[in-house]
């Protein structure tokens, strides 16, 4: 699959989010460090509408220093903040979040290898597929982060794609996700007549 440029001309975030996601890739590449694309900009090569706010990368716990030195020599401004799951890498005012863990487990060299291969903004890179990402984003769910109406769009434009009983087991401890799951049946994206949400004895 090819992504080529299509946001709207003057659209400057967009475009210093690309930037950054051209230069981030091509530094972790160059550097020989495994990554893939993660988060919104994944699913944005999968079909989703276009994320304005960040860029995900995924880099195996191991070689976070490695990565971060990488993206310093490319001309990235590195942020350590309190939380221990990631690194922020700025370039300009464009924010590049690097993970090495999602949903409190490390990222691991067994799940960078399940990205496949796209041509993205004139790089090919490993992209997580669609599966992956909305089910790091349905167990990150929680009273302080449920935004449905954020993920909707998304989730509806990549359904086809999506491995909907894998999602279902995922979610199943969490009930911000399975409260979305059900609306997503309720709204016909999920093909609930196939695949009814499980009902497990709960206290």
């Amino acid at each position: 699959m090819t992504i080529e440029d299509s946001a709207d001309p003057g659209d400057t975030t967009t475009d210093r989010l690309r930037t950054a996601l051209r230069s981030s890739a091509s530094a972790l590449k160059a550097g020989s460090v495994p990554f893939a694309l993660a988060g919104s900009y994944a699913l944005w090569v999968h079909g989703a509408p276009e994320n304005t706010h960040d860029v995900d990368l995924v880099v195996p716990e191991g070689v976070v220093d490695e990565a971060a030195r990488c993206l310093a020599d490319q001309g990235f401004t590195i942020e350590r903040p309190p939380e221990d799951w990631l690194f922020k890498a700025y370039l300009d005012d464009a924010l590049v979040d690097v993970l090495h863990r999602l949903n409190g487990s490390p990222v691991t060299d067994d799940l960078i290898k399940l990205a496949q291969l796209h041509d993205v903004l004139g790089l090919r890179i490993p992209v997580l597929p669609p599966t992956e990402v909305i089910s790091t984003k349905l167990r990150a769910m929680s009273e302080r982060y449920c935004d449905f109406g954020q993920l909707l769009p998304p989730v509806r434009a990549v359904r086809e794609k999506l491995d909907w009983p894998r999602l279902v087991t995922d979610a199943d401890d969490n009930p911000f996700a399975r409260a979305f799951l059900f609306l997503a049946g309720e709204l016909g994206i999920m093909p609930t007549d196939q695949l009814p949400l499980p009902s497990p004895e709960r206290q």
